[in-house]
């Protein structure tokens, strides 16, 4: 008689709401410019602020945050269009997130920062990297861009960097304990994405395996990936 096969449990890849409020925003070093910019509004240096950090930075949150305090509407870059610009604007405050060069049209942007101008509108602009490395073909826009106030995210430190360990962790309602934490912080690389990705592979891994999420599993996943 053949062997009976054991059901393989398959994990969906389900979505997970990630907390974006101000109580829920891990502080350190590495933000605190940040925060204070959002902290700061409407006492802001200039009308229009970019806000920069790599991929998972708290960009996003730190964006809602504001959005909440000052009524901002949010528009992702790609979907600025020159129609769309009095619409965005209608609340006087807005968050324009993830700018590329590469994708973004910039008479809808220009028209933007004037409009922002005559209005006294506040924006918010979130990116990756700073104005300065922009590829902008309207001469204008290009130095409108670059005397646009930044300020920078860095790199996580040991406490926030484990903090992030177990805020996504809760995010994805995924126990885990010191041990798993202090493992993972100093093995994998120490950037936000880096946590996130990791954060993701344990909990898909541990609920198709059916396992808890160990220390054992987590050198396991780390070893195989």
């Amino acid at each position: 008689m053949a062997a009976r096969l054991q059901p393989r449990q398959l994990a969906f890849a389900l979505p997970h709401a990630e907390s974006l409020t101000r109580d829920n925003f891990l502080e350190g070093p590495a933000n605190a410019a940040g925060l204070a910019l959002i902290d700061g509004w409407p006492e802001w240096p200039n009308r229009v602020m970019l806000l920069v950090g790599p991929e998972g930075c708290g960009k996003s949150h730190l964006a809602a945050i504001w959005a909440e305090q000052a009524g901002a509407r949010s528009i992702s870059a790609h979907a600025l269009t020159a129609a769309a610009v009095p619409g965005a604007l209608a609340t006087g405050a807005l968050v324009v997130e993830d700018i590329r060069s590469s994708d973004v049209d910039e008479r809808a942007l220009f028209h933007l920062m004037n409009l922002a101008r005559e209005d006294e509108a506040f924006v918010l602009i979130t990116a990756r990297e700073p104005a300065s490395s922009f590829e902008v073909e309207l001469r204008d826009l290009r130095s409108r861009l670059r005397a646009v106030p930044a300020v920078t995210l860095l790199p996580p430190d040991d406490q926030l960097f484990r903090g992030l360990i177990v805020k996504f962790s809760a995010d994805r309602q995924m126990a885990i304990d010191e041990t798993v934490v202090s493992y993972l912080a100093t093995r994998i690389e120490r950037s936000y994405a880096a946590v996130r990705q990791t954060v993701e592979l344990l909990d898909t891994e541990a609920l198709r395996l059916g396992r808890p999420v160990t220390r054992a599993l987590a050198a396991e996943l780390l070893r195989n990936a």
